[in-house]
């Protein structure tokens, strides 16, 4: 799957795949082949914090 470039549109499609599909950001990367902390840093500058808790961005 390609993964949106637009911030809001890329911090949508990953919570609803943590949602859904994935228990943590680990699985959801490491299935779909994604640098976890390329993505972090791109939520991060977006001014999204990952929350391993609620297994989510906010």
């Amino acid at each position: 799957m390609e993964l949106p470039d637009d911030p809001m549109m890329l911090f949508s499609v990953i919570n609803m795949k943590l949602r859904d599909c994935y228990g943590s950001l680990d699985e959801l990367c490491n299935d779909m082949d994604i640098n976890k902390d390329g993505l972090i840093r791109k939520l991060r500058a977006a001014g999204f914090e990952h929350s391993a808790e609620h297994n989510k961005f906010w």
